[in-house]
């Protein structure tokens, strides 16, 4: 299982709000674990936690330069 998340744009450093936002969550077919997420914006230790108890890997998406934004391959 994978949990895909990124940092949220409109938070600034030092700020005391969640910085990551959760953009999609996968399962493998045969193990049929299944993860409902009821929250957007997440905090990293609670991510980490999440991620630990369900058996899952974090992956922080990369942030996309600003010139490449709107623009699809």
């Amino acid at each position: 299982m994978k949990i895909y998340v990124r940092e949220r744009q409109k938070v600034g450093t030092g700020v005391k709000q969640p910085r990551f936002r959760v953009v999609a969550v996968t399962s493998e077919a045969e193990d049929k674990r299944q993860l409902k997420v009821e929250g957007t914006h997440f905090r990293k230790t609670e991510l980490e936690q999440i991620a630990a108890d369900a058996g899952a890997t974090i992956v922080y998406l990369e942030e996309m330069p600003d010139e490449s934004h709107g623009k699809m391959k």
